[in-house]
């Protein structure tokens, strides 16, 4: 459609121009280059290609190393639309120094039917001279640039090998002096350097070093707190013993070392602040505890999924909820924690302590419950004091004395209103009937086979989660994988009856939720409480994880307590306790 577009203006004599601009800093800014480059190419649109109709598009302080530039992406969208015949730079690394993309483009407006032209090197793609000339300067234009970088390496590399010192961030602990390029001691930031060395080979632990340092309020050069990444940067880095190292990381990925054997280390380099001896032991305590947690990791590749991860807030400091795994329960539940990343830190700065799964997923889909069971029967209920006591319903709520009014009122008036189309909690799930009805016998009779089979998984997932006299596990899972195959075996056999039954559109995302949904509410339907450990073992923990982010925006937790629910509907119920 957009090279038809192009075509039709080219043919009509309707040239109209995409003139783009850029300089790399904020010196040529200065300088005026993007004033004269508009002003030039302005001047070439109207007396060589013809035509005043032209839009300016102008990123100024960006490099030209690849296309990642906010202006250069608005004038490709609009040229993927059709909107110009032409682009005009005032010179081709305006576009990009770097040849696979520049050469992408070219490409893309090529199928466009779209004509680049260059003034600066005097030529226009709509020639085949102007096109192999543009292929020309391009290797060229690569290769001046591969090659500045390659001499900028080697300087740099030469300066590390005679000891000076390339810049970036200054370590924390000393002071660098540009006039003589010497580094010296930073008399207040040393003593807190020697004191996390020593207490780290004390108690070997990051977390615990980083505590005792906030809790004495020392903090960061920039007034930051300690965490674990900080400090293992600062444990292992040898400028403190003296030693100036540099080539150790890999351009374009700091996080990955190069070859020992290409790096660059300058011993007494400069004053030390810790000794060679201790900074040894202390990198081999590092590496130790780096092997341990890689061999842990390896014996518990199997995925914990936390299932309230991402939703749970410090009631105290507002700040958001880690989540780690917890303990193996004898039956072999795994559950989660969530603490107060601020605690983590400095256990003085927030005094809200850890939660488990069990606690807020007890409270959570209870009161889930009860809110779907009062939607149910709110025929029943004359005003928000009544509401609430539904609301409360159970032994889980026993210490909570009330629901803030606000998004009490707020609830009681949408289910007033007679509105609420599904459950308060979602979208609910509307199983839609076919209206055509299906004149094949055997399609009919497998639909009804499934729903058997459907029924039968639904009755023995509540026998064992509800019945007093439940089955055990172990006949549990036998029995429900039985179902299982048969069931897919049905649908498989409805599929060959019936192509066009699977050819309905529905994307992942919409699936995933609907499905979590209908599990979640045929394992709630018709009860008055949820015991959250059985459902978090008959329920796929990634399903119930989806549930709660398409209904539940936050969790505040205050004291070891729930003290606030917000859902993405807009309600938000917050606690009162005894």
């Amino acid at each position: 459609m957009a090279y038809k577009k192009v075509k039709a203006l080219i043919e009509h004599g309707k040239a109209r121009v995409a003139i783009y601009v850029r300089v790399s800093t904020l010196y040529q800014i200065d300088k005026d280059s993007l004033p004269m480059q508009k002003k030039d190419l302005i001047a070439y649109a109207s007396l060589i290609l013809g035509t005043d109709d032209y839009v300016i598009f102008e990123d100024a302080g960006y490099s030209g190393k690849n296309t990642d530039r906010p202006k250069f992406q608005e004038m490709m969208s609009q040229i993927r639309q059709g909107v110009f015949t032409h682009l005009l730079v005032w010179k081709i690394d305006r576009i990009s120094r770097n040849l696979l993309d520049f050469a992408s483009m070219y490409n893309e407006l090529k199928e466009l039917g779209v004509i680049f032209v260059s003034k600066n090197e005097q030529f226009d793609t709509s020639t085949a001279m102007g096109e192999a000339m543009l292929k020309i300067i391009l290797v060229f234009a690569e290769l001046e640039r591969n090659m500045t970088s390659e001499r900028v390496t080697a300087t740099m590399i030469s300066r590390a090998n005679n000891g000076l010192w390339n810049g970036g961030r200054v370590p924390y602990g000393y002071n660098y002096d540009i006039q003589t390029g010497e580094f010296s001691f930073n008399e207040s930031e040393k003593s807190v350097v020697e004191m996390m060395h020593n207490l780290y080979e004390e108690h070997r632990s990051l977390i615990h070093v980083a505590r005792i340092l906030n809790d004495r309020q020392l903090f960061s050069r920039a007034g930051n707190q300690w965490s674990a990444a900080t400090l293992l940067i600062i444990l292992r880095n040898v400028f403190y013993c003296g030693d100036y190292q540099y080539n150790r990381s890999k351009e374009g990925n700091r996080s990955k070392k190069k070859k020992e054997s290409e790096w660059i280390t300058i011993q007494d380099h400069h004053p030390a602040m810790i000794s060679r001896e201790q900074k040894e032991r202390i990198i081999a305590i590092l590496d130790s505890q780096a092997e341990q947690y890689k061999i842990h990791q390896r014996k518990h590749e199997t995925k914990h999924v936390h299932v309230f991860g991402g939703l749970m807030y410090c009631g105290a400091c507002k700040k958001p909820m880690n989540s780690t795994p917890g303990n193996i329960t004898r039956d072999g539940w795994k559950y989660s924690k969530y603490s107060c990343s601020t605690r983590r830190k400095s256990p003085t700065a927030c005094n809200c302590p850890t939660i488990s799964d069990p606690v807020v997923g007890e409270f959570v889909f209870n009161y889930i419950l009860n809110m779907l069971n009062a939607q149910r029967g709110f025929a029943e209920i004359s005003s928000p004091e009544e509401l609430q006591e539904r609301l409360l319903r159970g032994d889980t709520f026993l210490q909570v004395k009330g629901i803030e009014p606000d998004g009490l009122n707020d609830l009681y008036s949408v289910l007033a209103s007679g509105k609420v189309s599904g459950d308060v909690y979602g979208k609910g799930v509307k199983i839609k009937k076919d209206e055509k009805r299906q004149a094949q016998s055997e399609l009919s009779k497998l639909r009804k086979e499934k729903q058997r089979a459907e029924r039968a998984l639904e009755r023995l997932t509540n026998l064992y989660l509800y019945s007093d006299d439940a089955m055990s596990e172990k006949e549990y899972i036998i029995e429900k994988e039985k179902l299982i195959e048969a069931l897919e075996g049905i649908n498989e056999r409805i599929g060959m009856a019936n192509p066009d039954a699977w050819n309905q559109s529905v994307s992942d995302e919409i699936f995933v939720q609907r499905a979590s949904e209908f599990i979640i509410s045929q394992n709630l339907s018709g009860r008055n409480y949820v015991n959250y450990k059985r459902l978090a073992s008959s329920v796929d923990a990634d399903v119930l994880k989806t549930f709660l982010l398409g209904i539940i925006d936050s969790i505040s937790v205050m004291d070891g307590r729930i003290c606030s629910i917000v859902f993405k509907n807009g309600l938000s119920h917050s606690f009162i306790y005894r």
